[in-house]
């Protein structure tokens, strides 16, 4: 069992940065993939970003790559989003979670936990 708790959404101006963290419990996190997802208003979630079980291996959808890095601190049992350059088009409750098999996954059924979510609002 993984239980996932995110922090660090906001409001911030368009432009601007913010670091998201994911706090996980449990023996087993530095066996799990992680995966960074969002969810805007009346819109399905959406993948945004994932990272392997030992961190070696990262994939981003194509509308955030090269503005957000995701990385992950075993020893710390978190995994981490930085936003950059950020744009009203990323607003939405971010989520992270958690699949079994350690590798990159990208469809949002195949992920076994889930946060609850942070808001990331970001104004024009």
């Amino acid at each position: 069992q993984v239980q996932l708790v995110e922090s660090g959404g906001g409001l911030v101006q368009a432009g601007g940065s913010l670091r998201l963290s994911c706090a996980a419990s449990g023996r087993t996190f530095s066996t799990y993939g992680m995966g960074w997802f969002r969810q805007a208003p009346g819109k399905e979630r959406e993948f945004v970003a994932v990272i392997t079980w030992s961190g070696s291996s990262t994939y981003y959808a194509d509308s955030v790559k090269g503005r957000f890095t995701i990385s992950r601190d075993n020893a710390k049992n978190t995994v981490y989003l930085q936003m950059n350059s950020l744009k009203p088009e990323d607003t939405a409750v971010y989520y992270c979670a958690a699949e079994k098999w350690g590798t990159i996954v990208t469809n949002v059924h195949e992920y076994d936990y889930w946060g609850q979510g942070t808001q990331v609002t970001v104004s024009s």
